[in-house]
């Protein structure tokens, strides 16, 4: 157990305690929700080294006791057996964490190989992600998306957020990372006659939700186009030139919005996606030399990459990764995905005590 690092993220925790105090820091919101959730992180850690100092404040009492009074030697034993489970939480506790884990995150799903059952699949994905946000109390936003012709979506941006300062530094990220990733599907398609089984695969994008803070964007390196929205008909639809397409030139990465009648609207979302993805892009390359674990979640949205198979006829979910399989299909398309994303949690705790950066995601 690191002395020097429980010293320093204890003084944070006392500095962030007084900040928070200070009620100048309330006039700024994004200060005061960021300074929050680092305050949240933070709490477990506090309150574990504190139960450790004061159980060893009590061995320590109850064994100089017991030298005078003998009635005190089971008390100081029955402190002794505590110890360890405590130092193991607290030593846990101080393995650096992810640091997007108290993030919001923008997930995209794009439908792939497949055609116009994949992109079925994809908006099953949708409402899946859709019913675990709410089973969670998270509020959602469809930022962009594009229909199929029979209900589903091509292609579908949706910002995910908590409310409120999430518990324990736990937020939206660090249960809906793990989704980043081709996921396969495998049932008779409503377009099949002949009643086969057909797979095909739609992939999904996580990204941490960018602040202001965390990204720095030079207007000057921007191009922003302007067009006509495309899809279903309607007011404002295929009329004016609504829909913003943006470019950032030193990435190549390119974000585009229609969804919004507003040209103003769709220009904000569009750069709320830019911002996650400058953001998840900083990160690859500051991993690439040492991990492949935020490696790009999602090369070629092909079947044979999957991290996850959904197979209807078993009613089968199977996460290719951890080897979990559970036979609940009907209950995780519903929004229960606890099951699954618990293991994947779990899979990386081991991971990370056993000395390992996290569990890749792919």
């Amino acid at each position: 157990m690191s002395g020097d690092r429980l010293a320093s993220l204890l003084d944070e925790y006392a500095e962030l305690e007084r900040r928070l105090a200070d009620p100048a820091i309330h006039g700024d919101q994004n200060t005061a929700r960021r300074v929050g959730r680092r305050f949240a992180e933070l709490t477990p850690l506090h309150k574990a080294a504190g139960e450790l100092e004061q159980a060893r404040a009590d061995l320590t009492a109850a064994r100089e006791l017991a030298a005078e009074d003998p009635s005190f030697a089971t008390e100081a034993e029955s402190l002794a057996t505590v110890l360890p489970a405590l130092e193991a939480r607290l030593a846990e506790l101080l393995i650096p964490r992810d640091p997007h884990d108290a993030k919001d995150v923008i997930l995209e799903i794009k439908a792939g190989e497949g055609g116009e059952e994949s992109a079925l699949f994809a908006g099953d994905l949708l409402r899946m992600y859709l019913r675990y946000a709410e089973r969670h109390g998270w509020a959602t936003e469809v930022l962009d998306a594009q229909d199929s012709d029979l209900g589903g979506v091509k292609d579908v941006s949706l910002a995910v957020k908590a409310r409120g300062v999430p518990e324990g530094g736990n937020g939206v990220w660090s249960r809906l990372k793990w989704e980043g990733g081709v996921h396969r599907v495998q049932r008779v398609p409503v377009t099949e006659s002949q009643g086969r089984i057909h797979t095909s695969a739609a992939g999904v994008l996580v990204l941490p939700e960018a602040e202001d803070v965390d990204v720095t964007i030079d207007p000057n390196e921007l191009r922003i186009d302007v067009f006509r929205s495309s899809g279903p008909g309607g007011q404002s639809v295929n009329t004016t030139d609504s829909a913003v397409r943006i470019t950032h030139l030193p990435t190549g990465i390119v974000v585009s919005c229609q969804n919004e009648k507003s040209q103003l609207q769709n220009r904000e979302q569009a750069m709320r996606i830019l911002r996650a993805r400058l953001l998840a892009n900083a990160q690859e390359q500051a991993d690439a030399a040492a991990s492949d674990a935020r490696r790009s979640q999602v090369r070629t949205v092909d079947r044979s990459e999957r991290i996850r198979t959904y197979n209807f006829p078993q009613n089968r979910i199977t996460d290719h990764r951890i080897g979990y399989t559970a036979y609940n299909l009907d209950l995780a398309l519903a929004g229960d995905l606890d099951g699954v994303l618990d293991a994947l949690a779990e899979a990386d705790r081991s991971a990370r005590l056993a000395g390992e950066t996290e569990l890749s995601r792919r």
